[in-house]
């Protein structure tokens, strides 16, 4: 698809100097031009055709080309500014033989010189992206790869926040050991639970009988073993006694 050309810049007020050869290497000044006098008032567009780009002088009341300045980077030859001033520069102008002259512009205004060099940056910034996008397309570039290679492990440490809200920090699956490095066991099967001995430290001694003394099967709450015995016990005497009386 062929590319349109396109508009960037106009200015309907330039001036153009003929300019004096260059006697040394430290620029141009342009106090060295007859300033109050210059060679032609004209009109300057500044036109791009994909990504090429010109500075065109033209007539202003005919509109008909008197020079024209291709520009292949910027800064570079093809406009240079000067070293005393801002509003003027010294242009390459080419012929469609491609001979070339140089000669000198100025603007009457500093705003005029200085939208020139902002749209002759944006044009040549667009450029340079143009061609990084078409280097892309050529060589695209590699993804980062964020897949684990063979044997890479990672580690990460969890916050796991109890329900009394303390927390604890886990870095494996495994139960945490108690205090000194031994782990908490579970009672043996089968062990019955013991109720604990009341408060009160040692046991007292029941002023009936002393311990060594005491039936087995006694504590100091009584006789546990079972009603039925207890009354047996109470029976057996009572038959003792029974029989030594003369039966009537």
């Amino acid at each position: 698809m062929e590319a349109y050309e396109s508009v960037l810049l106009v200015k309907q007020e330039v001036f153009v100097y003929k300019i004096p050869p260059r006697t040394t290497n430290r620029g141009y000044r342009a106090a060295d031009w007859n300033l109050q006098e210059p060679t032609k008032n004209l009109r300057l567009r500044l036109v791009s055709k994909g990504t090429e780009i010109s500075i065109k002088l033209e007539d202003k009341t005919s509109g008909a080309l008197f020079a024209n300045c291709p520009i292949d980077t910027y800064p570079g030859v093809a406009v240079e500014s000067v070293t005393d001033s801002s509003r003027y520069f010294v242009i390459r102008i080419q012929d469609d033989n491609g001979r070339s002259a140089f000669i000198g512009l100025g603007f009457g205004d500093r705003s005029d010189s200085f939208d020139l060099n902002v749209a002759l940056q944006d044009h040549f910034k667009w450029v340079k992206n143009q061609e990084q996008i078409e280097k892309e397309k050529e060589a695209p570039r590699q993804e980062l790869d964020l897949g684990f290679k063979e044997g890479e492990t990672i580690k990460i440490n969890m916050k796991i926040t109890k329900k009394d809200g303390s927390e604890s920090t886990s870095r494996t699956g495994k139960p945490k050991a108690a205090a000194g490095g031994v782990g908490i066991l579970p009672p043996p099967p089968g062990v019955a639970n013991k109720i604990a001995p009341p408060p009160g430290g040692q046991q007292k001694a029941s002023p009936m009988a002393s311990p060594s003394h005491r039936p087995t099967g006694q504590t100091e709450w009584g006789d546990f073993t079972s009603a039925g015995n207890q009354q047996t016990q109470q029976e057996a005497p009572q038959q003792s006694t029974n029989a030594n009386w003369v039966q009537f």
